[in-house]
């Protein structure tokens, strides 16, 4: 079974906000980009809003898909609908008691994210340096 994920990259001020997974969560310990499950029929992109609203409390005014990517970790295969979040209202924070911070772009490839989430670091870069 794949599962599907949407997560953001919510952007600031040429920093990313990251989220610290709980030690009982899958890749637990491990840093992320703020999103979650898509619920059955809900799009990436609406899932990605209703995601970052009850996660970390904002809502999205703008973001674009920038990659897709299925990772098999073994135990489950997701399928990562990886956007960048340029316009948000609110002010990002753990609503569900998480770890959170703002990084500066080029900070990011010296942070531990789970092995799904090291192509996007690389693309967002890229894009990044190009734009």
């Amino acid at each position: 079974m794949v599962v599907k994920v949407s997560a953001g990259a919510i952007l600031r001020e040429g920093s990313v906000f990251i989220a610290l997974r709980g030690v009982g969560q899958h890749q637990g310990g491990l840093w992320e980009f703020p999103g979650g499950k898509c619920e059955f029929g809900e799009s990436a992109e609406l899932a990605l809003s209703r995601e970052l609203k009850e996660e970390i409390g904002i809502e999205v005014c703008s973001s674009f898909l920038l990659m897709e990517l299925e990772h098999d970790y073994g135990d489950k295969t997701v399928c990562l609908s990886f956007f960048v979040v340029d316009d948000f209202k609110g002010e990002p924070k753990g609503v569900e008691g998480q770890l959170v911070k703002w990084v500066p772009l080029r900070e990011l490839q010296g942070i531990s994210f789970p092995k799904a989430n090291v192509a996007f670091v690389d693309k967002l870069l890229d894009y990044y340096s190009t734009v």
